[in-house]
C-alpha cells in the first residue's frame, strides 16, 4: 500500500535523533503510527550509511521476539558497527521487559531507537523509571481535516467537511468506501474493540466488561460536558448496575491511557488555577465516537464539532483546558509557551440569544489575549466583533487562526 507521508511527525522525530534519546510514537491504535514508522524506514533506507533494523510485533514474521532477551539476540545478529544503526520497533509493548533492551542499546555508539506503542501507562512508567526520562514522546493523532482531504483525494468543501464530521479521520478508512456508512461504522467499531480488548481488557484483566463498554457510550453521549465519577455511578444505577466511583475513575484512566478518550481539566480563569473535579472528555476520533451514540448527528452536531476543534487545537500545538468564570464556562483555554487564546465553539450563531451566550462569555474575560468563536454558521466570513473573531469551522481547520 502506498504510504502517504505525514511530514510533521517525521520532522518531530528528526529533532531528537542523534541525542541519545529514544523516540516513542504514541497514540490510539490505528491512527497511523505504524505508517509513520514505515515512512521513516523508507526515508532512512535511501542512505547507504544507514543500517535499519525493523520489527513489527503485529506481523507473524516477528512473533518469536517475545522478551528483551529475544530482542537482544535479533538486534545483535543484524547490527553493523560501520554504519549508523536505526532500531525501529512497532508496538514495542508486546515484547516483555522491552525497556531493558532499549535502555542498553540507547547508550551504544551509532545507535538510534524509534518505537511505537498504544498504551501511555506502559510506555511512560516503564521508560521513565528505567531510562531516567531519556525518551521523547511524539503523539500521533487521527487525521486532521487537511490530511483527511489528502488521504481521500477530496477538495475542501462543505460536503467534504460534512463527511469528515460523520466518519472521522482514521487513516484505514482510505481502503473503504466513505459512502457505505455501514462499512465505515463496522471498521470504526472494530478499531475500538481491538483497542479495548488489547489495551484495557487483557492488559488489566478487566472483569466488568459490560461496564467498560457502557462507560464508552456514556462518554460519547456526554462529549464536551462536565463529567464526574458520581454522575457515571448515577448513570449506571439507572441501568440497574451498581458501580463505585473508584471503579469509574479507574476505567476512565484506562481509556485515557489507551488514547481512546482525552481528559481535559478545568482552569479557573480569574484565579489562574486548576480545578480538581468535573473534567470534560473528548474522543481521539469522532468516527469512533459517533458509532457509540444512537443520537442522530442533527441532535449532537455541536458535541462533534467541539470534539473536532479540540483535536485540531492539539494538532496545532496548544495545551488545552476548559475555562471557568463565575458566570459560566469557556469551551477552551489554549496555551502555547507564554501565549494564550480563548475559544468558544457553536454550531450556529442564528440569533441574538446565541450570539450573546457565545460572545458574551468571552467579553467577561478581562485580559487582552485573543478570543475566538468558531461555528458552522452558513456564509460566515472572518469577522471582528469588538475584538472577538468569528470564523467558520472550515476556515479554522484549513487556515488556523
Amino acid at each position: 500500500m502506498e504510504i502517504l507521508s505525514r511530514q510533521e511527525y517525521l520532522q518531530e522525530i528528526h529533532k531528537y535523533l542523534g541525542k541519545q534519546t529514544i523516540v516513542v510514537l504514541t497514540g490510539q491504535r490505528r491512527v497511523g503510527k505504524s505508517y509513520v514508522l514505515l515512512d521513516l524506514k523508507k526515508e532512512l533506507s535511501t542512505d547507504p550509511q544507514n543500517n535499519v533494523i525493523f520489527i513489527d510485533k503485529e506481523k507473524k514474521v516477528w512473533k518469536d521476539i517475545k522478551t528483551d532477551s529475544d530482542l537482544n539476540d535479533y538486534i545483535d545478529a543484524r547490527i553493523d558497527s560501520t554504519k549508523t544503526n536505526y532500531i525501529l520497533i512497532d508496538e514495542v509493548q508486546e515484547i516483555k521487559d522491552f525497556e531493558n533492551s532499549v535502555r542498553d542499546y540507547r547508550t551504544e555508539e551509532g545507535v538510534e531507537i524509534v518505537v511505537t506503542g498504544s498504551n501511555a501507562e506502559t510506555l511512560s512508567s516503564d521508560l521513565s523509571t528505567r531510562l531516567g526520562g531519556r525518551h521523547h514522546e511524539v503523539y500521533v493523532q487521527s487525521l486532521c481535516y487537511q490530511d483527511f482531504l489528502r488521504f481521500h483525494s477530496l477538495t475542501d468543501s462543505d460536503e467534504s467537511l460534512q463527511k469528515y464530521i460523520e466518519v472521522g479521520g482514521l487513516p484505514g478508512l482510505r481502503l473503504h468506501n466513505l459512502e457505505d456508512i455501514d462499512d465505515v461504522q463496522t471498521y470504526c467499531e472494530d478499531v475500538l474493540n481491538t483497542a479495548l480488548i488489547k489495551d484495557i481488557i487483557l492488559k488489566h484483566k478487566i472483569r466488568n466488561v459490560s461496564f467498560l463498554y457502557n462507560l464508552v457510550r456514556f462518554l460519547a453521549d456526554n462529549t464536551g460536558k462536565l463529567v464526574s465519577a458520581t454522575s457515571i455511578s448515577k448513570y449506571m444505577r439507572g441501568r440497574k448496575e451498581s458501580v463505585s466511583t473508584d471503579l469509574a475513575l479507574k476505567y476512565i484512566k484506562y481509556l485515557c491511557d489507551a488514547y481512546i478518550v482525552h481528559k481535559v481539566e478545568r482552569f479557573e480563569i480569574r484565579g489562574k488555577k486548576l480545578l480538581e473535579s468535573n473534567e470534560k472528555y473528548y474522543f481521539e476520533d469522532v468516527g469512533i465516537r459517533n458509532t457509540q451514540t444512537m443520537v442522530g448527528r442533527d441532535k449532537d452536531i455541536e458535541k462533534v464539532i467541539e470534539n473536532i476543534v479540540y483535536q485540531q487545537l492539539i494538532h496545532n500545538g496548544y495545551k488545552v483546558q476548559v475555562g471557568r468564570l463565575q458566570a459560566g464556562e469557556i469551551d477552551f483555554v489554549c496555551t502555547k509557551g507564554s501565549s494564550r487564546i480563548y475559544v468558544q465553539v457553536s454550531y450556529l450563531i442564528a440569533g441574538e440569544e446565541t450570539r450573546e451566550r457565545e460572545f458574551g462569555a468571552l467579553r467577561k474575560i478581562k485580559d487582552n489575549y485573543p478570543k475566538y468563536v468558531i461555528s458552522m454558521t452558513p456564509l460566515v466570513t472572518r469577522t471582528d466583533d469588538d475584538g472577538i473573531i468569528h470564523l467558520s469551522l472550515r476556515e479554522f481547520l484549513v487556515k488556523g487562526f
